[in-house]
């Protein structure tokens, strides 16, 4: 044997007792998992135990970051590690997750990035469906979308939190990265029509009317389904993400045609529970206030003069009345905090209606 034999067989065997003390010490981890399942479920006879931490999942993800060696990122090794936990937390309680059909869309690539791989997705047809799976209990969780870097926020979901008695739990972002693709069957034919979300055609209309101008732009309802309908239709393409192309077996014209680099979409994690505080926090309010000048430097006044941080405003249509308006706000911080509770005390004391929907940790990954 080589030299370069003899040390790539040495490198080998090592790697084979590095997994084998990897594959020990995740399963001790598993059965650690079990046995505070265990606990838990002891201490509480008979009732509907909450096996899934989002505070405690957040510190050990962020203490993974931080304390990661290399040579792997951050991101990387606190990606492996939200795997691992979401198969522990599975041997304590399988979580059936809803999120904002079809099977392929972003949303469902924004649940298994935050609860890992090892939870049951459930895709609903809307987002008022997702909030209304949540609330009667048939789901442990819902995914929707919130905002997009390019587009703005998603009105739909700012107004059922107006009705909805549910928390906001978690967030995650999550890059969008848009592609051109066309079944391989009918790749050689001429693209008459390109199916996609509208939301999509809006992120990616610079390049459409550069690369593709003048062809068909037919809006649907997802871009799984858009990348379903090219798949079975000659002479169609659509925009899509990676996972409805591998889902519906369509290969990429071009990749990444997003106008903007940078594209993100904030989604939303809702459930029927607060959250305790991890330490880095965010806080979610709605407000409604009375019709009077000075109203908006009266609700934001005390956050300045607190020192809290607002990420997001943004104004809604009151259902209350014509030409009233709700505000929604997210700022940094927990409600368990000093100075978040004087602020909304202030808050509530000018306000007509304060709604808390929940304060929950700022995403990790």
């Amino acid at each position: 044997m080589s030299d370069e034999q003899v040390r790539l067989a040495e490198l080998r065997d090592e790697i084979d007792q590095i997994d084998q003390k990897l594959m020990e010490l995740i399963s001790a981890r598993a059965t650690c998992a079990q046995e505070v399942a265990h606990v838990k479920t002891t201490a509480n006879p008979g009732q509907d135990v909450f096996f899934y931490r989002p505070e405690r999942e957040a510190q050990v993800l962020r203490r993974i970051k931080e304390q990661n060696p290399g040579p792997l990122s951050g991101e990387e090794m606190a990606r492996l590690f939200r795997e691992i936990m979401s198969a522990c937390l599975a041997l304590e309680k399988p979580m059936h997750i809803a999120f904002l059909g079809p099977v392929g869309t972003f949303t469902q690539a924004a649940a298994l990035k935050h609860f890992g791989h090892s939870v049951i997705s459930v895709p609903l047809p809307a987002i008022d469906a997702v909030f209304r799976e949540v609330e009667s209990g048939a789901a442990h969780y819902g995914v929707v979308p919130v905002e997009n870097s390019t587009e703005g926020m998603i009105n739909h979901t700012l107004d059922m939190f107006m009705s909805s008695p549910l928390k906001i739990c978690g967030e995650v972002q999550l890059r969008i990265h848009h592609h051109l693709l066309v079944s391989p069957k009918h790749k050689d034919q001429e693209i008459t029509r390109i199916y996609s979300h509208q939301q999509s055609f809006a992120q990616c209309r610079q390049w459409l009317d550069t690369h593709r101008y003048g062809i068909e732009r037919v809006t649907v309802s997802s871009n799984a389904e858009a990348a379903r309908r090219a798949g079975a239709e000659p002479g169609s393409a659509a925009i899509a993400g990676d996972m409805a192309a591998e889902l519906y077996g369509l290969e990429k014209l071009a990749n990444s045609i997003e106008d903007r680099p940078d594209n993100t979409t904030r989604f939303l994690i809702i459930g029927r529970e607060e959250v305790p505080a991890s330490g880095h926090d965010k806080t979610s309010i709605l407000v409604s206030m009375r019709n009077k000048p000075g109203a908006l430097y009266q609700l934001l006044e005390p956050f300045h003069r607190h020192g809290l941080s607002l990420t997001r405003i943004e104004t809604r249509p009151s259902p209350s009345g014509t030409w009233a308006y709700v505000f929604y706000i997210d700022f940094e911080g927990h409600m368990e905090g000093d100075q978040v509770c004087k602020v909304l005390a202030e808050v509530e004391d000018e306000a007509v209606e304060l709604k808390r929907l929940g304060s929950y940790p700022i995403g990790v990954l």
